[in-house]
């Protein structure tokens, strides 16, 4: 006889959970194309600059200090930290749900009858007033039949990783803005010092073309555009050290710190890493942390679907109190146990279709979290091809402009001795060049900054910085 219970209650149990399999799905990452994700890349070795750690990349003392100044004192990475602590509260909170509930109740209470209220006949002398003491545990469980409670946990241990994921996003975003920043200093500390030169060569331009001008060799226009030409360069000072100054304050703040000073070493001692090797696109899915948060967020909206699925159907839930009662406190161990048991179903019948609207707009969010994984995934391999080819573009800059610059040098010198002994050349052909040569100097330093810049710009693309 009891064997034959056994079984009975095997056959219901198997039945609940193959039910329960069909209510609720299991997640499977979504089929999205993550090959060929870079334009013109067609390589198959899976080697990786995201998988160098930072101070490999970066060999500039200064810079390191500055980004380890950054990852302990950013306030957005603070903030990111702190939303993991939320997300692993809410997990605890969700895992707490499968477990029953106890609460314990230790209560007092005085109740003082109307005598006038309760009409008794004249002459009878009733004790109208009672107290009764109580100590009770009352438990509750909701047996989690469908998975319902199973998904929730589910989906809040993906928040859980989103928020670690998103926390990686911005400790790498970090790195990339504070070494971003941090050349675009040294580039400005270049183009004031290159303008500075320039402003020493044009004063002595100025007492050139007076001299000249002594000896009848230019006339007084030669003067006045050298002054000019002098005086265009000095005005473009203020805004160089006004873009410096702005440039400290922003890194400042990227460090956590208010405004002041950044201690830095000069662009020519920046040699750019050159070993760029970006491993295949797929390896975007495990390497770029906001990739890997946008999945996170999808797998949270699924398990929210199987969380509104399962509400069609009925939940079981056990009830239990127990404890002890008395009217008086002398006697509150004796024969004062009370207990109740109650087992109850409840299944959704009719509730103004909010059952069949959270059904519907979790699978919305689902599919609108599948398509920001797709879109940051198309992005991150967008942002890849584009730093890759903005490195061989600023190579190709260097190089020419390096001939460019020689050329307007040598131009500049030869106007400049032309000046002096030939008549067919005039101060305008020397302003020419000297303002191409400074032009052409301002624009070596952008090509070198571009290049640099491109290296972070990859390593970031790539996922680097958190490891």
């Amino acid at each position: 006889m009891n064997t034959r219970y056994y079984k009975s209650y095997f056959l219901i149990g198997f039945s609940i959970l193959a039910l329960s399999a069909c209510v609720t799905k299991k997640y499977e990452r979504p089929a999205v194309n993550s090959n060929d994700l870079y334009r013109e890349n067609t390589t198959t070795d899976t080697t990786s600059i995201a998988n160098l750690q930072w101070k490999t990349l970066f060999a500039d003392q200064s810079l390191q200090l500055l980004i380890e100044q950054g990852i302990n004192g950013n306030l957005d990475l603070k903030q990111a930290i702190e939303r993991i602590k939320v997300a692993e509260a809410t997990l605890l909170q969700s895992r707490a749900a499968l477990l029953p509930s106890l609460i314990g109740d230790l209560s007092v209470t005085d109740n003082k009858q109307s005598v006038a209220a309760l009409n008794f006949p004249p002459g009878i002398n009733i004790n109208t007033e009672t107290q009764l003491y109580k100590a009770q545990l009352s438990t509750s469980w909701e047996a989690d039949i469908w998975g319902r409670l199973s998904s929730a946990k589910r989906s809040a241990y993906a928040s859980l990783l989103q928020t670690d994921a998103a926390k990686r996003a911005v400790q790498t975003q970090l790195i990339a803005n504070i070494a971003n920043a941090y050349y675009n200093l040294l580039a400005l500390d270049k183009q004031l010092s290159i303008t500075e030169q320039t402003i020493k060569i044009r004063q002595a331009d100025v007492e050139t073309m007076k001299s000249l001008k002594e000896g009848a060799v230019v006339n007084g226009a030669a003067v006045v555009q050298s002054e000019a030409n002098l005086y265009a360069a000095q005005v473009t000072l203020p805004d160089l050290k006004r873009s410096i100054r702005e440039t400290e304050n922003a890194l400042s703040i990227l460090l956590g710190k208010g405004p002041g000073k950044i201690d830095r070493s000069t662009l020519d001692q920046q040699t750019a890493y050159s070993n760029l090797q970006t491993g295949v696109s797929a390896q975007l899915l495990q390497n770029r942390p906001d990739v890997q948060a946008a999945e996170f967020a999808f797998r949270a909206a699924f398990e929210n679907k199987n969380v509104a699925r399962a509400s069609f159907y009925p939940a079981l839930t056990l009830t239990a109190n127990a404890g002890l009662s008395s009217l008086t406190l002398k006697n509150f161990f004796d024969n004062s146990i009370f207990y109740s048991l109650i087992g109850g179903i409840t299944q959704p019948i009719f509730n103004k279709g909010q059952n069949k609207a959270r059904l519907k707009t979790a699978e919305a969010q689902q599919q609108i979290a599948f398509y920001n994984f797709q879109q940051t995934l198309l992005t991150s391999g967008q942002e890849v091809s584009n730093a890759l080819y903005a490195y061989q573009t600023a190579e190709e800059k260097e190089k020419t402009r390096a001939m460019q610059v020689a050329s307007l040098t040598k131009a500049v010198d030869f106007t400049k001795e032309l000046l002096r002994y030939s008549s067919a050349t005039n101060y305008t052909d020397v302003l020419t060049s000297e303002q191409s040569l400074l032009a052409a100097q301002l624009n070596s330093i952008n090509d070198r900054l571009q290049k640099l810049q491109s290296v972070v710009n990859l390593y970031k693309a790539l996922g680097g910085g958190w490891k």
